[in-house]
């Protein structure tokens, strides 16, 4: 398992991309999250429009293990949120990088965030 170098980790295992040039960054959790929830059957995402708090509780995830809530790695207002996921959670599992991502906030302040290095450290990678 390889995390992005270009990603940014929180330690609840999500990740956060750079801001682009309207502020907005994109929220997903890792591989190594996804893996350890197993199959993953429902997503519960924000609303756009929401206000998220980096830290802090933001969503849900169930998978055939456990119900696990989805934390903010990021403060600011989700603009758009990933429906593919809504409609098929197992694009969490199996493209937890790329198609799998979750919703998309613009960026007001962000947790402490770990680099790809400091996280493969984290997990024990």
């Amino acid at each position: 398992m390889s995390n992005p170098t270009h990603l940014q980790f929180s330690k609840e295992h999500e990740w956060l991309t750079a801001a682009d040039e309207n502020g907005v960054s994109t929220v997903g959790i890792t591989e190594h999250a996804a893996t350890a929830l197993g199959d993953i059957v429902y997503v519960q995402l924000p609303e756009v429009g929401d206000t998220v708090t980096a830290g802090e509780s933001c969503g849900e995830l169930e998978s055939t293990k456990s119900v696990s809530d989805l934390f903010s790695p990021a403060t600011g207002e989700v603009v758009e949120t990933n429906q593919a996921v809504i409609d098929d959670p197992a694009l969490v599992n199996g493209e937890p990088f790329t198609g799998g991502w979750l919703y998309k906030v613009k960026v007001t302040a962000t947790d402490e965030l770990l680099t790809a290095a400091e996280y493969d450290t984290f997990i024990g990678a």
